[in-house]
Order: structure tokens, then sequence, then C-alpha cells
């Protein structure tokens, strides 16, 4: 049996060396048969033939495999015979065009032949146009589109060359007529309806696309929920994948299960600092901590305490500083370690930026806070992009740190998405204090430097008014702001205060950050009023008639530590504002001072407290100019009538020489979900005016004026739409008080 096991193997490798013996052939001659649009140096490339080589059987089949990948033939033969290698080859047809039938939206075409596996000007397969059709439909269930149907015509052409033809035909756009929340949730189904995005079909609801199907929607949802959870303190929350299932007669039924499982607390929260930093830096956290101990788990609150390291290291001009958290469940409470240690330290190679075709390098560089050779900080850089993104001529900006020549050395990789600079826009506002009207023409982003060009017109029942206004926000990249202005306007003010006024007035200034967080902005103004007062008016109005020239320096100094400029959560912002007549035929100096403070009182509460002030006295005993004095801002004291607050002359408002306000306000911006794009807030406001220079006999009641009440932002598809309900707490005889103030804009 062992002799028949070792003659078997002998005669196996004897007939393996006689076959490859056999089937090798050295190539002297290459003959190309079939191929009418691929040249002959084309196929000896791709598949990788050679003369003068010894070709086995598993060469050949190599050299079809080669040819096969390249998807240029439908069918392919190879004979060796005589040295003589014959290839006869099949091309495939050419994609000439690639039509979209029954879709009208040219936004989608392009969408769509991106994503094809067929394109213009490659090989058909047909083979792939199944894949095609598929990746096609499930791009418009994406949309909403679950009942789309397609077909493909295929047009053959001469030169071996086709046209595809989609017929697509969208249906109708699925809607959602039911949302379902099961498993144990804990929380009531209409709150959850707010926190996600997806909302049941109504009929009140035919501008929002929010009622249709949308995957997207839908996995966003998923993570709302899980979030909205965790904020409430259950930690291990579940949210299974939501089912969507087609009822006929009712619709679409969108499904979300959820387990919310325990409700966790705050139990520990615990720095460790490395040996290597100031303990001290961060010992002002432990109040924070204190307070949130023994509160419901918050993903919000530790994102929150996470954002306090960063602004402390900041403000301790610690670098390098990283930080990671630990969260260990404990019982019913969750113990929290942030370990705060110092990383790596690098440095700033390079910075490169794409994308920029129209905006100047120089001028995106000049924002950068950071700059090649600059020891590398996140929180530098983070900001640097920040400041990229409020200059609003980017669609997005996004940025990613690569390696750069050596471990210590970073690349700070910045990509743009230029947008549309040029604006054109319109407005028109109906409210209870009357009628507004507005028209805008604007470019951001002139000649590629940043800088904004813009010309407006304001129409309102008193008042018609003009401007022309140039701004670059980087001058000469020394990271300064310079600006100019021209104004022209015309009141008509005989109704509520006596008198018609015409000024024009041109300015010139520029705004700088003098130290970190506080910016200085000097500007110099010159303008020239003609003042009548009508044959009605008093006498004290009437003395102010007559032609006026000035020329003012007004400057503004700001501290500014809000963790944002827009919607501000945390921080607050003091400024101080003073005009100083320079050339002025009736002189009078102006103070103010400005102060705002946001803090989150709660999860879904933002307390804010606004003071506000402003002082005019006329040099060497002059009356200040009628159209100069003070009357106190319709969004400082709401729920009274727009300039018809304080002292009056007869039956004109005439204004003061001092006002004051105080307000408070709570902000709810997670009462309703963040789709309605609905802010409320509830508020109390306190003001005050009082002063008249030029008479001692006016009614001039120091009165501190209130009012309480509930204020409505909506930014509708027509416009930003404002409300206000406001009661008046107290006042003076002489003041009128409006209950309701509506407004409504809108921009094309």
């Amino acid at each position: 049996m062992r002799d028949f096991k070792k003659i078997f193997f002998v005669f196996i490798l004897f007939f393996l060396a006689f076959n490859s013996k056999s089937y090798t052939e050295m190539v002297k001659k290459v003959e190309i048969k079939g191929n009418e649009r691929i040249s002959l140096e084309t196929i000896v490339i791709f598949g990788d033939i050679a003369i003068d080589k010894d070709y086995k059987s598993s060469d050949v089949n190599l050299l079809i495999k080669k040819l096969y990948e390249t998807t240029f033939f439908s069918n392919i033969s190879v004979e060796l015979e005589n040295s003589k290698l014959t290839i006869i080859v099949e091309e495939n047809p050419i994609v000439n065009s690639i039509v979209f039938k029954g879709e009208k939206a040219n936004k989608y075409k392009e969408v769509i032949r991106e994503f094809l596996i067929l394109r213009e000007k490659t090989s058909f397969i047909e083979s792939y146009i199944k894949s095609d059709i598929n990746k096609i439909k499930e791009f418009y269930r994406q949309l909403g589109f679950y009942f789309v149907e397609m077909e493909v015509e295929i047009e053959r052409l001469e030169k071996n060359r086709v046209n595809l033809i989609y017929i697509i035909d969208k249906k109708e756009k699925a809607k959602i007529s039911k949302i379902y929340f099961l498993g144990d949730k804990k929380i009531r189904d209409k709150r959850l309806r707010d926190v996600i995005t997806s909302q049941e079909a109504a009929f009140w609801k035919f501008i929002s696309r929010n009622v249709y199907l949308n995957k997207s929607r839908i996995e966003l949802d998923e993570r709302l929920l899980k979030n909205y959870y965790k904020n409430k303190g259950y930690y291990e929350v579940k949210v299974s994948s939501s089912n969507v299932e087609y009822s006929e007669g009712e619709g679409f039924v969108l499904t979300y299960i959820i387990d919310a499982g325990q409700r966790y607390k705050f139990k520990k929260i615990f720095l460790n600092v490395s040996e290597t930093l100031d303990k001290s830096a961060f010992t002002s956290l432990e109040k924070t901590f204190n307070k949130i101990i023994g509160k419901y788990y918050s993903l919000r609150k530790l994102t929150s305490v996470l954002e306090k390291i960063d602004r402390l290291s900041e403000l301790k001009e610690l670098q390098f500083i990283n930080h990671g958290v630990t969260e260990t469940l404990v019982g019913d409470g969750v113990e929290v370690k942030i370990n705060i240690f110092e990383g790596q330290k690098f440095t700033i190679e390079r910075v490169n930026i794409v994308g920029n075709s129209v905006t100047n390098d120089s001028v995106l560089r000049g924002e950068l806070i950071v700059d090649e050779g600059d020891p590398y900080s996140a929180l530098l850089v983070n900001k640097s992009i920040n400041k990229l993104k409020a200059k609003g001529i980017f669609g997005k900006v996004e940025h990613q740190i690569t390696e750069g020549s050596s471990p210590d050395l970073k690349v700070l990789e910045i990509t743009i998405e230029e947008k549309a600079t040029g604006e054109i826009s319109a407005g028109a506002g109906v409210g209870t204090d009357g009628t507004a009207f507005m028209a805008a023409i604007s470019e951001n982003n002139w000649l590629g430097r940043g800088i904004n060009l813009k010309s407006s017109l304001d129409l309102t029942e008193e008042t018609i008014s003009g401007s022309i206004a140039v701004r670059n926000p980087n001058y000469n990249y020394s990271g300064n702001a310079v600006s100019a202005a021209l104004d022209v306007s015309s009141s008509d003010k005989t109704v509520n205060s006596g008198y018609k006024s015409s000024k024009t007035g041109f300015s010139l200034g520029t705004e700088f950050e003098q130290y970190q967080n506080v910016f200085l902005s000097p500007q110099l103004s010159a303008s020239f009023e003609d003042i009548e007062a009508e044959s009605g008016a008093s006498s004290q109005i009437k003395k102010m008639e007559g032609n006026f020239s000035n020329v003012d320096l007004y400057y503004g100094i700001s501290f500014d530590k809000r963790n944002q400029p827009f919607k501000p959560t945390e921080g607050y912002r003091i400024k101080f504002v003073q005009s100083l007549p320079i050339i002025m035929e009736s002189s009078s100096i102006m103070n103010g001072l400005e102060a705002s403070a946001y803090h989150h009182l709660t999860e879904d509460i933002i307390g804010v407290a606004k003071f506000y002030a402003r002082s005019i006295h006329g040099i060497d005993n002059e009356d200040v100019r009628l159209t100069s004095r003070l009357f106190i801002p319709s969004k400082r004291l709401r729920g009274f009538n727009t300039r018809k607050v304080g002292p009056k002359d007869s039956e004109d408002y005439i204004g003061g020489n001092y006002v004051t306000a105080l307000g408070f306000e709570a902000q709810l911006p997670h009462l309703l979900p963040e789709s309605l794009r609905t802010d409320f807030s509830v508020f109390l406001d306190t003001a005050n005016i009082w002063s008249v220079d030029y008479s001692d006999t006016l009614n001039d009641t120091n009165k501190i004026r209130s009012s309480v009440g509930l204020g409505v932002n909506v930014w509708t598809t027509v416009g930003p739409l404002s409300f206000t309900l406001a009661q008046d707490i107290s006042k003076s005889v002489n003041d009128d008080s409006e209950l309701f103030n509506f407004r409504l804009g809108t921009s094309f």
C-alpha cells in the first residue's frame, strides 16, 4: 500500500511537469482583432503583454482577467500558437449621454450623476443598470418619495454608442400620518413629539417639510431622543431602530421604540489635575460641581463644565491643555472623573487653505489667530475657525490637524466653501406702531478681500432715510476694521413732535481689539441738519429752528466675555460710549453705558439682565438740540408706544436729557422643537426718562416706567414674525402705553 502511494505521487509530479512544459510558449508576435476604439497600445499596456516572454496557461488567464477589469470589453478570447499571441475582443459600447425625464429639479440630477456607476464617456455594462436604478430609488426614498417608479431606455447609436434615458416618476411624497412611541418611555408622547423634528401631517402644516418621511431626519430624531433622555438623567437609554409601516387608507406610521431605563443623578464629580499643572487655576470649579452634584445626570451640564475648563485655560493662558472624562455607574448615581493634563507640545508647521476661488488667501490668513511657527493650541485654532465662520461669506468652514514633517510638527488644513455674497433684499413690517418698508443691496466679499458694501432705503410713517456704507473688517490685514458711511434722512414729526427735519451725514470709523476681549471703536462724523418748526408748535420748539453743521467724535469701549455673539447663553458684555463735539453750532456731550449678562438658570431657561443708560448735556449752558435729545429705545421698554414716553411740550413729545433702563428676561429656547424656529421669553422692563434743559415749566415727572410681558419670535417662510404682549405696571400721566405689538418682515 505504501509503495502504491509513492508510485501515485511520482506519477502526479510527472504529469504536472509535462503539462506545464506543454503549455509554455515564447511569444514572438502579438495580434489584436475586433478592437475599433481601444488601441493596440492600450490593450498591451493594460494586459501587461510582453514580447519574448514565456507564457503559461496561468499567464494567459491572468491576461484575460486584467483586460476584463478595464471594463472596455464584453468578450475576450486568447489564442497562443506558433509563438503568436492572438487576442480577439468585443468592445463594450460607450455611454454617449445620460438623460433624466420626469425630474425637473436640476439639483437632483447633478447629485444622481455623482453616485451612478454608469457615467457619460465610460463603458456601458448592461448588468450595472439594475444597481444604478436601485441607487436612484433609494435616493428618492431618502427624500420621502417612497412610491417612486423608474424605467430605463437604452438608445443604441452608431459607432457602438448608447444613450441612457432614465424615466422617473416620483409620485407623491410620503406623509407621516401617525407617530407612536412604544416601550418603557417614562415621558409623555406630547413632550417627545416636541423633541423630534418629524411631524404628523395636518392641514395647517402645509408649508412644513417635516411631515414627509425622510430617512436622514428619522436618524436625527433617534439621536435627539437619546440626547433628550440623557439630559433628563436616563443614562442608559436605548432608542431602537424606528419602524416605518404603510397602511392602506391610514398612510405611513412612524414608530420609535424606547427603553429609558433607570434615572441617575450626579453622585460625585472630581478633578484629576496633572502634577505638571497649577491646580489652583481650576479651584473655582468646585462651586460649579457642588451645584450639579445631587442633580439628575445631564450631558448639557457636563458639557458646560468642560467649556468652563476651556475658558479657564484661556484666561490663565495655559496652552496644550487637554481634558478627558471618565464616567462610572455607582448604584443610582454617576461618578464623573475629569482628567486635566498637559498634552504633547506641537508646533504649527504649515497652514493650508483650500476652496477659496474668489477670496484672497491673505484675507483668510489675516483672520487667523494662529500662524505658521506658532505653538499649537486647540483653543486658538477653534477661535480662528469661528472668526472665519463669523465673516458670513462662507457656506462651510472645516478644519483638520494632520501630521507634519516630524513628530513635533502639525499641519492645519482649512477647507472653505464659498457662497454667493451679493444680496438683494427687501422687507416690510406692519405693526400697531405703524408700517415700515426696507430695501437693500449689498456685496459682502468685494474684490475677494472680504470688504462689505451696502446701500439701503428705509421708510416709516414719519421718516425716509437712505445710506451707503463700506466696511473693511481687516484693513491691510492688521486685524482692525475700517468703515465709512453716507446717510441722508428726512423726517416729518409734526403730528407727535411739532417739527420737520432733514439731515445729511458722513462718518469714518475703525474698530479693533485693544486688549484681550477689550474692543475700541472710534468714529469721526460730520452732519448738516435743517430743522423747521410747525406754526402750531410751542415757542420752545420754535427756538430750535435753523441750519446746523456738526463734526463729532464718537467712540465706544467694550469688554465682551459672552460665549458667543449670536444668542449667547453665558457670559457678559459691558460697553461705554461717548460723543464729543469738535465743531458744533449747538454743542452737547453724550455719555452712555450698556451692560448685559447671560446665565443658564436651568437646563431650559436662560436668565438675561440688561442695563442701559444715556445722558446728554449742552456745553456752556446751551440747550440740547431738539433732534439730539434722548428717548427710551422701544426694545428697552416694551408695552409703551415708541417716542410717546417722557416730557411733553404742549402736545409734543420732546425727549429728555437722561434715560435709564433695566430689564430682566427669561429665555425659553427649548420650549418648542428647534424645527419650529420659535423662541419664547418672559420679561420685566423698567425705564425712566427725565430732565428738560430748555424750560423749567414743562411737566418733567421723574417716574419709573415698568411693564411685564411675553415675547415670541417666529422665523416663518415669509420672514421673521415678532409678537409682544405687555402690560404696563407703572407709568407717567404723559405716557402712551401699548398692550400688543407685532411686526412681520420678509426678505428675498
